[in-house]
């Protein structure tokens, strides 16, 4: 399947929320209540774009990627843990469709975001997943980055991944 990227603007947060509460509740079904369990408002949706550039992955009309970059750094991260570079970007947010996930849609997502980050100019793209079964961190392995630690942030154990752009 091929994807369409653009940025959000504000006339996509309900479709955005909904992606990502889908997303979550699937993750809960699955794996139980964790972190991975937050709700995202529309107001909340509106709010991320504000501080992050927020990119769709579409088919036709259909949204069915969400990806979050941002140049400040998140509460949990240490970046004594990251290559230093000038300019991190830091990907604070992803969400693949339920009925989409396993299709090869996360990593066409991710490739979006390294294009834009490359094009921002930015060094590396940081994140941190979860270090738990619901996390995502095989699949960030198998998109090219590298684990840089893990960590346990408000009893919440962390990895902590990187890509470096040339």
């Amino acid at each position: 399947m091929k994807l369409r990227f653009r940025d959000a603007t504000l006339d996509d947060v309900g479709t955005i929320a909904a992606l990502q509460n889908a997303a979550a509740g699937a993750l809960t079904e699955r794996f139980g209540a964790g972190h991975w369990s937050s709700l995202v408002t529309e107001r909340g949706a509106a709010l991320s774009q504000r501080h992050a550039r927020v990119r769709l992955g579409s088919s036709g009309k259909r949204v069915l990627t969400v990806v979050r970059l941002a140049t400040k750094k998140p509460w949990a991260i240490d970046i004594s843990y990251f290559t230093p570079v000038k300019l991190p970007l830091y990907l604070t947010g992803m969400a693949v469709s339920v009925a989409h996930q396993g299709q090869g849609l996360g990593r066409l997502a991710l490739e979006d975001a390294c294009a834009v980050a490359r094009w921002w100019p930015a060094d590396a793209i940081r994140l941190d997943a979860y270090g738990a079964p619901a996390g995502a961190g095989d699949f960030y392995l198998k998109c090219g980055f590298k684990e840089r630690g893990r960590v346990v942030y408000r009893a919440d154990p962390l990895i902590y991944y990187e890509l470096l752009l040339e």
